[in-house]
Parts: C-alpha cells; sequence; structure tokens
C-alpha cells in the first residue's frame, strides 16, 4: 500500500482519536504513528524514525524548558503584575474590552517573531483576567494564537523566512506585498472577539472588579516569592534577555537558562527559596515536556519514514496540467491542507520549490508564487505537528480537543478570506 495514503490515514485517525476525546493527546501521537507504521511495514525501523524524531526536538525542549523557568520565575517575582494591574484597569471587568485586548496585545508581543514567547506573555497576564470574569480560556488560547500567525507571515517569521530561501524575492517587497493578509487576519480577529465580547457582556454583565482585590488574589498563591523591590532589574533582564535572542541572535536555551540563574541569584538568597520556586514550575514543564517528544515521535515518523516526501510527490503528481493558467491559485488551495499536515520545512524547502518551477513555467512571478503558497498558513493555527500549539493548551490548562473544535471554523473563515484577498492582490494573475 502506498505508504503517502497510509500516511494520511494516520493524520485522520490521529485527528479523529483526539477530537473524540476517546485517547488523550500524548497517546495518540505516541502510539498511532508506531502502529501505522507497522503497518506500512516500516518493522522495527519505526522505532529509530520515532527516536530520530524525538531527538529533533531536544533544541525546542531546552529552549521550552529554560523559558518557562525563566518567564516562572518573573511570575513570581511580580514582574507581570504592574501590566495585569493596567490590564485589569483597562477593561473595567468588560467581556468585550478583554477580548479585543487580547487580540491587540498578542498582535504588539507577537512582533519578536516566536511564538512561544507570544503565548507565555500573553496568557501569564491574562490568565487570571479571564479567570476572574468566568470567561473560557479557549478563546485565550485561541486569540493569543491566531494574531500571531498573520505577525509570524513577516520576513522573520518562520514560513517567510524559508521562502526567501528559496525563491529570488526582496525581502521588503514582499512585506509591503504581504500586508493585506495581516490585515485581513487581523481584522477577522479583531471582528471575532467583538462577537464573543458582546455574546458574554450579554451572559455574564459588565463585571464589577475591585482592581486591589483582584491583584491581592492574583498574587496570593505566591505572596512569599514575590519580590518587588527588584521590579526593575527583572525588567533590564527580561528586555536583555529577549534583546540578545531577537537582535543578536544568540541561542534562546542558553540566554533563558543564564537568566532563569541570575534571576535565582538576585531575586532569591536563599537556596531553599529557590528550590522551591524551581519546583513550583516543574509540573508545568514535565506536562510540556513530554507533549513536545509525543509530538516528535508523530513528526519522526512522518519525516524520516519518508511518508511525508511522499505525500508531496502525491500532492504534486495529482494536479492536472490543464490547470496550469490558474497555478497560483492551485498553490494557493493545496498549501492549507499541506501546511496543516507538513511542517514548514517539508512544505516550503521540499514542495514548494517544484511547484514553483511549473508556476515560473506559466508566466507567474515569484512574488505572486510566494504569496500564493502563504494562504495556508491560515490553517496553520490548529495543525497536530506544531509542538508550540500543544505547550499553549498546556499553559492556559485546557483541552487539546477542545482548542480544535473552536478553532477550526475560525481558520477556515481565515483560509477562505486570504483566497478572497489573493483574487485583488493580483496574485492568481
Amino acid at each position: 500500500m502506498n505508504i503517502a495514503l497510509i500516511g494520511l490515514l494516520m493524520i485522520v485517525v490521529f485527528m479523529v482519536a483526539v477530537l473524540s476525546k476517546k485517547v488523550n493527546v500524548i497517546t495518540a501521537m505516541v502510539v498511532i504513528p508506531v502502529i501505522f507504521g507497522f503497518i506500512a511495514g516500516f518493522g522495527l525501523d519505526t522505532f529509530t524514525y520515532a527516536v530520530a524524531g524525538m531527538m529533533s526536538v531536544n533544541s525546542t525542549v531546552a529552549l521550552l524548558v529554560f523559558a518557562i523557568l525563566y518567564f516562572g520565575i518573573m511570575l513570581y517575582t511580580g514582574l507581570f503584575d504592574p501590566l495585569a494591574e493596567v490590564i485589569i484597569k483597562f477593561m473595567k471587568g468588560d467581556p468585550l474590552r478583554v477580548y479585543v485586548g487580547t487580540v491587540i496585545l498578542a498582535t504588539l508581543v507577537s512582533l519578536d517573531g516566536d511564538g512561544t514567547t507570544t503565548f507565555m506573555i500573553v496568557c501569564t497576564a491574562l490568565l487570571p483576567v479571564y479567570d476572574k470574569m468566568g470567561l473560557d480560556r479557549v478563546w485565550l488560547a485561541i486569540l493569543s494564537c491566531v494574531p500571531n500567525g498573520a505577525i509570524n507571515l513577516l520576513p522573520w517569521g518562520g514560513p517567510t523566512a524559508r521562502i526567501l530561501a528559496v525563491l529570488d524575492v526582496d525581502g521588503g517587497e514582499l512585506l509591503v506585498a504581504l500586508l493585506p493578509f495581516i490585515f485581513v487576519n487581523i481584522t477577522i480577529c479583531l471582528i471575532t472577539a467583538v462577537i464573543l465580547g458582546f455574546k458574554d457582556r450579554k451572559r455574564l454583565g459588565i463585571v464589577q472588579i475591585d482592581v486591589e482585590q483582584t491583584r491581592a488574589e492574583i498574587v496570593a498563591d505566591r505572596i512569599d516569592f514575590s519580590r518587588p523591590r527588584y521590579i526593575w532589574f527583572n525588567l533590564a533582564l527580561t528586555i536583555i534577555a529577549l534583546v540578545s535572542i531577537i537582535a543578536f541572535g544568540i541561542s534562546g536555551p542558553i540566554v533563558f537558562a543564564l537568566g532563569s540563574c541570575i534571576a535565582l541569584l538576585i531575586n532569591y538568597h536563599d537556596t531553599k527559596i529557590e528550590k522551591k520556586v524551581i519546583e513550583s514550575t516543574a509540573e508545568g514543564i514535565v506536562n510540556i515536556v513530554v507533549m513536545i517528544f509525543g509530538a516528535g515521535v508523530l513528526m519522526g515518523i512522518l519525516d524520516e519514514s519518508g511518508m511525508a516526501s511522499e505525500i508531496s510527490n502525491l500532492i504534486i503528481t495529482a494536479l492536472p496540467e490543464s490547470w496550469g493558467n490558474f497555478f497560483t491559485l492551485v498553490i494557493a488551495v493545496i498549501s492549507g491542507p499541506a501546511v496543516w499536515l507538513l511542517n514548514n520545512d517539508a512544505f516550503y524547502l521540499g514542495i514548494l520549490p517544484v511547484l514553483a518551477e511549473t508556476a515560473t513555467a506559466y508566466g507567474f512571478t515569484d512574488v505572486q508564487i510566494a504569496l500564493a503558497s502563504l494562504v495556508g498558513q491560515g490553517l496553520r493555527g490548529f495543525s497536530p505537528v506544531i509542538a508550540a500549539l500543544y505547550f499553549l493548551c498546556s499553559y492556559v490548562r485546557v483541552e487539546f480537543s477542545d482548542y480544535q473544535r473552536k478553532i477550526i471554523p475560525l481558520s477556515f473563515i481565515l483560509f477562505g478570506a486570504y483566497i478572497v484577498a489573493g483574487f485583488f492582490m493580483g496574485i492568481y494573475a
């Protein structure tokens, strides 16, 4: 049996299992790929592929472990308390303001180009507000993720950076061309936020929030670890850490590892307290690490076995030659399921160069091809192969299946809006 079809069936079974809640996500990510590896005839090599996949996420795990530890320390010291207080005052207990504020904050924080950092900062600041007002945490996850997807289209974002590596496109020119996509994304997010806001305003009303009392409740469980006198030091340390990663390209894991050690040393002068602070973040770290390694098994069996490349070939060979005059529209349509099913490297470094060669032969420019390939990012927000999404759901303590159920309709609306916008942007002509 064709391993491309087996790979597609594996993803379908995985999605059904997760969405039906018949098995937990970890079990689905590990057991289902292994079973399908044997069905495909890989035998004991299946385990080799799985281990290779787990090894491939080592850098991601290292980043998340120390990033969670660092931001956990900052949370306990009270660095984000003033931000939470400002947000609480601005939102005034109004669900509409909360949801719109979530989109705005996520958009601004996403400018650093790193989704994980965005999720940690936004969710750390807003989770107490959502809990206090009785709002569904899953919308915090969604309204943090989708705007991040828009800003991730900027030239320093993951997919666009890969496109610049394989196509002869100027980064500045592509940035200007991408602005309509970013505008569409943020507009849809704001409309969603407004709809949710009016709905929950009707359900909950304007919640009268005592700012001081709420602030006290937020810090109650970590009052012994709060260090308000060091807030300016902690802010400076955080800025230095982020600038080191973003501007100077220093490896994130070592930056956050050093930052964590410095933060512990300066804020807490007792090793027993330092140990308690570390232990307080341990549960979240373990959950994330297990989830990411589980995703590594899924991705490893897909990639290392050749399933991903065979799926790529299947997509390419399935396209009729008669579609040549609409080839960028074809690229736009297939980019959706492709970037949902495959990682960015597989699509943009593997499939796109082949599609681009064909599109060029039909007279399409590299900019048109690049923009068409980014249309699929509208469906990226619920992909089962993105480790950061499992982290996001775990961080706000919501089920991945619940997250997917609510983001899937929004993702397809966004994907459709991108396709329509492409007609006005001249991508398909």
